[in-house]
């Protein structure tokens, strides 16, 4: 009995020894190199044992806390002018420092595709990254997580120090306004991008918050039962009904699919450029050979040739006639332009192949008539049209979306960094929505309101761009929902503290990413100055204001014309409005 007094004695020692070395945890958005928000009270927060005692350190200030009963604890900052660095020490049965702190003004960078992009695809790459060496310009990247519901955590993060090496890959418009922002206010500027492509705003507010909107009252329902593994299986299942079969070895490179003779008449059709989604396969993952045949003249076979595929998503190799002419690896937004060397085509029939390889998202060819053709010498051939295709290999790929169910990506990339203390953010996203474009009318000032609630830091500034101009512009008046998103979001300038970029003037026809991200950047910075910061500036495009109608006359009057509108058409017209009656 007495050697076994001494055993439990002992167990309790140990457990004892543990429980009070258990580690103290800073929450993962406080780490070396951060920007702490200036001139606000700033919270600071963590983990430790129930009960644990802690010591916060930082710029003078001291502070105790002692973590509650689930273990979680905070502390407050007083409010501090710009400057740094500074160390922040949080002392508990463990010490932890976190070191080169400044102080300075917090934005976040959020939103779809757009403000995704990054410096290595914008304009001038190479200039724009051998320049980035901006100590007193911070980076924190929030890394893709789906949930549904509300998470605190992102492991292995951390923010970084402005550099040519952190750079390429981090948001430009963020990068491009936190630039030319900090060259205005000359104080420290934290950047935190949160931003995943293609998502509906829906995807970005809170489950709370949806549910207060018509139509989505009962959406929270949906949102609880969202199951990841039953999800998965579901869209397993379609795909195994639309294909029959979901084969997963690749047998095309070895049964030399790209040859000529190969006999096509099994394989199915498809019509392109398209990404596969929008013809039906959605959630297809994997290996996809595609294959054209086109009628050359004799007289042409010996005319320089290219080969115009425009943007393939993700990888691809391109034969014609059994001969490789080209190929790219994870190069889903570069557009393709292959030579076919002289001796490869020939007089009459002639086979284009291609293999695509796309392991997540879309899937395809992201290309328009103009991108898509053969080019011999001054002469097209029009690649749109039917092709041959074939699956040779799915991906296991089955995994949630950010747009399956409202809510998963507040829940996994806006929760973690609430309430980290911010100056503001921006906001490039509506893509998405465009199908959807009067309902956005709802849904964002729903999502700003949402943030503001949650962030309890009142009604910071939330500047926006407002949709580029995309698609070939149209000869006759017609219903378009991208214009009518782009109405949608003048009407959110209602919101208090809002600014929007206006880009309709430096976008691309036929690509929805414009690589010009520079102006978008400067743009939202005007914006800032003027509704984060009261400077006297011309922080807007032109917005049209009223309409007058005198004789034979429109007389059109627009906000923020600065020193005045000029026409720039060399002739003098105005050829781009559309003037409906009220009749529509």
């Amino acid at each position: 009995m007495k050697h076994l007094k001494l055993f439990f004695s002992l167990v309790a020692i140990v457990f004892t020894s543990l429980s009070s070395t258990a580690e103290v945890k800073v929450a993962d958005i406080f780490s070396d190199h951060m920007v702490i928000q200036r001139n606000i009270n700033v919270k600071v927060w963590g983990d430790a044992d129930p009960g644990e005692k802690l010591h916060v350190t930082f710029n003078s200030q001291k502070h105790k806390t002692k973590a509650n009963n689930k273990g979680e604890w905070s502390i407050v900052l007083e409010p501090m002018n710009a400057g740094g660095p500074f160390d922040m020490i949080i002392k508990g049965e463990n010490e932890i420092v976190l070191k080169n702190i400044l102080i300075g003004d917090v934005w976040i960078c959020s939103g779809q595709s757009n403000m995704e992009w990054p410096v290595s695809k914008s304009n001038n790459p190479e200039k724009e990254i051998e320049k980035a060496n901006y100590p007193n310009i911070r980076l924190f990247t929030v890394p893709r997580k789906v949930s549904n519901t509300p998470i605190k955590s992102m492991p292995n993060t951390s923010w970084e120090v402005c550099s040519p090496q952190t750079i390429k890959n981090f948001s430009a418009v963020g990068f491009f306004f936190g630039r030319d922002l900090q060259k205005e206010i000359k104080v420290p500027i934290g950047l935190i991008h949160s931003s995943w492509g293609g998502t509906h705003v829906e995807t970005w507010t809170s489950k709370a918050s949806m549910s207060k909107v018509p139509k989505y009252e009962s959406i929270g329902e949906q949102i609880d039962a969202y199951n990841t593994k039953e999800i998965a299986q579901q869209k397993k299942k379609e795909l195994m009904t639309k294909l029959g079969v979901l084969p997963e070895e690749e047998i095309g490179m070895k049964e030399q699919w790209m040859a000529p003779e190969t006999d096509y008449s099994s394989w199915k059709t498809m019509p392109l450029p398209n990404l596969w989604e929008h013809v039906g396969y959605n959630g297809l993952d994997g290996i996809v050979w595609f294959t054209h045949k086109i009628v050359v003249d004799t007289k042409d076979v010996n005319l320089d040739a290219k080969l115009h595929l425009g943007k393939i998503d993700d990888s691809d190799i391109a034969w014609v006639n059994g001969q490789q002419v080209g190929g790219m690896v994870n190069s889903w937004d570069v557009e393709r332009v292959y030579t076919i060397p002289k001796g490869i085509l020939k007089s009459g029939v002639n086979t284009i192949t291609v293999r695509v390889d796309d392991t997540g998202g879309g899937g395809g060819f992201k290309a328009n008539t103009e991108t898509f053709k053969v080019q011999l010498g001054s002469k097209t051939i029009s690649l749109s049209g039917d092709w041959k295709f074939q699956i040779d290999k799915v991906y296991a790929n089955f995994r949630m979306s950010p747009n399956d169910v409202p809510s998963l990506l507040y829940n996994g990339m806006i929760n973690p960094i609430i309430p980290y203390g911010i100056k503001g953010a921006i906001w490039y996203q509506g893509e998405s929505n465009t199908p959807r474009s009067k309902e956005y009318e709802i849904t964002f000032p729903n999502m700003i309101t949402n943030w503001r609630e949650d962030w309890q830091q009142g009604d910071f500034p939330f500047l926006f761009v407002q949709l580029a101009n995309f698609k070939a512009p149209s000869t006759i008046p017609m219903e378009d929902d991208w214009a009518e998103l782009r109405e949608t979001q003048t009407k959110t300038l209602n919101l208090n503290n809002t600014g929007m970029a206006v880009t309709i003037d430096i976008g691309e026809a036929y690509d929805i990413h414009p690589t010009n991200k520079q102006d978008v950047g400067k743009r939202l910075m005007l914006s800032a100055l003027k509704v984060a910061y009261s400077k006297d500036v011309v922080h807007s495009g032109p917005i049209y204001k009223s309409i007058k109608i005198e004789e034979a006359k429109a007389i059109i009057s627009f906000n923020h014309i600065g020193s005045g509108l000029f026409v720039k058409d060399k002739h003098g017209y105005i050829n781009e409005f559309e003037i409906a009656g009220a009749d529509k």
